[in-house]
């Protein structure tokens, strides 16, 4: 859970330290009730989603249905716009072993000790989205 003394950017780290260990709980126990996540539109899990369920069924759930996800990196910087977050790592089909490196950009507002919003970049969402078809075709044929 939050403490109301740490700075917004602990908050951003504490986010992804869980998400880097795969801790779904606490990952939705620094996302604020109503959070709002703004992902690429291209990528198979992409649009705005509202709510800690809505992320965690349409972001978490799309993007580990056919593919780990390994955080390699984790770089936080706390600026007069939010906290900008870099996350880098490695997606892994688990149908195929295919890997695609990935790198997320993040803009986050925290407030209460929780993220109330992200909008999420990626490098590559084309790149992305085609990984996810291969992972999902492979598995499906």
């Amino acid at each position: 859970m939050s403490d109301q003394n740490e700075s917004p950017a602990d908050v951003v780290r504490a986010l992804y330290a869980a998400l880097r260990e795969g801790d779904v709980k606490g990952i939705l126990a620094r996302l604020a009730p109503d959070v709002i996540v703004d992902e690429p539109n291209r990528l198979p899990y992409g649009g705005v989603h509202r709510g800690r369920e809505a992320f965690a069924e349409a972001v978490l759930g799309g993007m580990t249905a056919h593919a780990d996800m390994t955080i390699t990196g984790v770089d936080v910087f706390e600026g007069p716009a939010g906290i900008i977050g870099r996350l880098t790592g490695t997606l892994r089909a688990r149908s195929s072993g295919e890997e695609y490196p990935l790198t997320l950009v993040e803009i986050l507002r925290v407030e209460d000790g929780l993220v109330q919003e992200i909008d999420v970049y990626t490098k590559n969402p084309e790149g992305v989205a085609e990984f996810f078809v291969h992972a999902e075709s492979h598995h499906s044929g």
